[in-house]
């Protein structure tokens, strides 16, 4: 019973109840990462063997986390249950079930740009220009989230844009066919798939997994949903963890309804509820408390805390958003002088265009910062090393093949690289001809590296052999490139102790299944800037929330099937990121997309406690550095 101490009643309710289907709403800063993983331990130490254990949660982030703490608290030799996000358990299986599924096992992941590209070129191919590639993408990504296939919607459809979806559909699946290639969005559709056919995999998986944790439920998709419920089988040992007040990823595919009514789903539930808050302030939580009880479609819960009353919300209106961005920096400086690190401070705002006039204040107030949402993997030279380690492995990477094979040049042309893609080397000129063999050699040095030598020498000899070492380290621009290729070389060294192949495999699979917080290096102490919906899972001891303006926070955009609760939920989750100061923020005029317009505070303000609230105001001049609370 050791892994009990140190919870709460209700954390330690929650973490007895090992048989049958059990709902924890979990309210922010609740301990519901300690209550799963205690829980997990407490399996264990009752005799549930590890393997029979897996563990979804839905960033990287949180999966190592939660990886970590129940590493540290089980003790060694009895073995770790299996924890990953949705899309890592979907490649995991894909790759062990791969004949069944119809995929080889060497199949190549895309990321958002290279399905764009696809999708760009099946619209080209259909002569149609009425919608932008994202758009297009954005429909079929949401289809598969609902666990649609191509056929099923071309046979539901009637209007014109819905049959030009369903004909470039057809044209992105044919594409991914001939590479050997998945999207992201099929890590889960044809994982789905393989457990809606194939029986004998379907009992292999229920049977290998007997008890099945799934946190931040509520963002689940159909397809999650649907995935999470069948490898439950009818032992229907699921703990679900979630908050319906933390629901703001609906534009996505989340359902809250997967939450609301896990009851009905699973007849026999055990609900418990933690809202004892561990992370903010009673001023901080009296304020979010006001905030979502407007809210209908919810579990009802009251967040509380033993800790301190703590500072009032503060609250600046900047006459225009140059002001309201130098009161951020000018208040953020002044946090740093009194001893917050400048990696626990937040900005968050609605709108990606906000973060432009707030970096601006901060580069001449002199405040170190960082954008979230700068990938690592999404830097040029990052993505040129990586294809060159998934065309080495895939020779059929039609995308990949036409990143790199210009990186550096060699002299093969657009008509040369067809031929070379078609298998028609020998209708090539001689000379052309020999350029091609010498890129194939490259690639095979590289593809025998990968089954050889552990990943980090595999990166390694990719840099070398592909020819980026000797074009970078001519040129002060270059060596910048070559030392962030570096880096990923760097970063391969944690599967080292993989067996090659599989040490590249994973490398490759964490690089495509990155999300923005997996970003987010603790080492770099900077103020971070990103928006909300970035922000969700983390926590800053101060935060401002920025663009509480009627139309941009709440946003007013126009959708058929906008949830009105959501904007409230979004604001909800901003408020609980802070722990000890937290700062609302408006500007009575914004530039917005090329026109300047005058605003109207948030709806928001009004819904905290004019008593939680003390006022900024500017003593002189949008300059002036003196402010006093009013």
């Amino acid at each position: 019973m050791k892994y009990l101490e140190g919870l709460n009643e209700r954390q330690r309710e929650a973490a007895e109840y090992l048989e049958g289907p059990l709902l924890i709403v979990a309210g922010a800063g609740a301990g519901k990462t300690k209550t799963i993983t205690h829980r997990i331990a407490h399996m264990i130490e009752k005799g549930i063997p590890a393997r029979q254990i897996l563990a979804v949660t839905f960033t990287n982030k949180a999966a190592a986390e939660m990886r970590d703490r129940v590493r540290a608290l089980v003790p060694e030799g009895k073995g770790l249950p299996f924890v990953s996000t949705f899309h890592s358990l979907g490649v995991r299986l894909l790759r062990e079930f791969h004949e069944e599924a119809g995929l080889t096992r060497g199949f190549t992941i895309w990321d958002r740009d290279d399905s764009v590209r696809a999708v760009k070129a099946a619209l080209e191919k259909l002569s149609i220009e009425q919608w932008p590639p994202r758009n297009i993408l954005g429909t079929i990504s949401r289809q598969k989230g609902d666990g649609v296939s191509v056929t099923e919607y071309a046979a539901q459809a009637r209007t014109f844009r819905e049959n030009t979806v369903a004909q470039a559909w057809a044209l992105y699946e044919k594409a991914l066919h001939e590479e050997g290639a998945l999207d992201f969005d099929d890590l889960l559709f044809r994982t789905l798939t393989l457990l809606r056919s194939s029986e004998r995999e379907r009992a292999l998986l229920q049977g290998r997994w007997h008890y099945i944790t799934i946190d931040e439920y509520q963002d689940t998709n159909k397809a999650q949903y649907e995935i999470a419920a069948i490898l439950a089988g009818e032992r229907k040992n699921i703990c679900v963890v979630g908050d319906t007040d933390q629901n703001i990823y609906s534009w996505r595919g989340a359902d809250i309804a997967h939450l609301l009514q896990f009851e009905l789903a699973f007849p026999g539930t055990k609900v418990v509820t933690l809202e004892q808050n561990y992370r903010s302030t009673r001023t901080i939580l009296t304020a979010a408390n006001g905030v979502i009880e407007k809210n209908k479609r919810r579990k009802p819960k009251t967040l509380f805390t033993d800790q301190g009353t703590g500072e009032p919300i503060a609250l600046y209106g900047g006459v225009n958003e140059i002001d309201e961005a130098w009161f951020i920096a000018q208040e953020a400086a002044r946090l740093i002088e009194t001893g917050t690190p400048p990696k626990e401070i937040a900005v968050l705002y609605r709108e990606n265009f906000q973060s432009r006039g707030i970096e601006e204040a901060m580069l001449h107030a002199g405040v170190p910062y960082r954008v979230l949402g700068t990938r690592f993997f999404e830097r040029k030279e990052v993505k040129d090393t990586l294809s060159y380690l998934r065309a080495a492995m895939n020779t059929n990477a039609r995308v990949d093949l036409q990143r790199i094979v210009g990186v550096p040049p060699r002299g093969i042309g657009k008509v040369t690289l067809e031929k070379m893609l078609a298998g028609l080397d020998a209708d090539l000129p001689a000379g052309a001809r020999t350029k091609v063999v010498a890129f194939r050699e490259t690639l095979a040095k590289i593809a025998h590296a990968i089954k050889i030598v552990p990943a980090s020498e595999a990166v390694a000899v990719t840099i070398e052999a592909s020819g980026m070492q000797t074009l970078y380290e001519k040129t002060e621009e270059g060596r910048e490139r070559l030392e962030n290729i570096r880096e990923l070389q760097n970063f391969a060294t944690r599967y080292d102790d993989e067996e090659p192949p599989q040490g590249i495999e994973h490398l490759l699979e964490e690089a495509a299944l990155q999300s923005d917080q997996d970003q987010l290096e603790d080492s770099h102490n900077a103020v971070s800037l990103m928006t909300i919906h970035a922000s969700k899972g983390l926590e800053f001891d101060a935060v401002f929330v920025t663009g509480l303006e009627q139309g941009l926070f709440p946003s007013m955009r126009e959708s058929d099937d906008r949830d009105e609760e959501e904007e409230r939920r979004l604001f909800y989750v901003a408020i609980t990121r802070a722990r000890t100061r937290l700062y609302l923020t408006y500007a009575s005029q914004r530039l917005k997309y090329g026109s300047r317009e005058f605003t109207v505070p948030s709806e928001f303000i009004d819904d905290i406690d004019a008593r939680l609230v003390q006022t900024f105001e500017r003593k002189r001049s949008l300059l002036d550095d003196e402010d006093v609370i009013r």
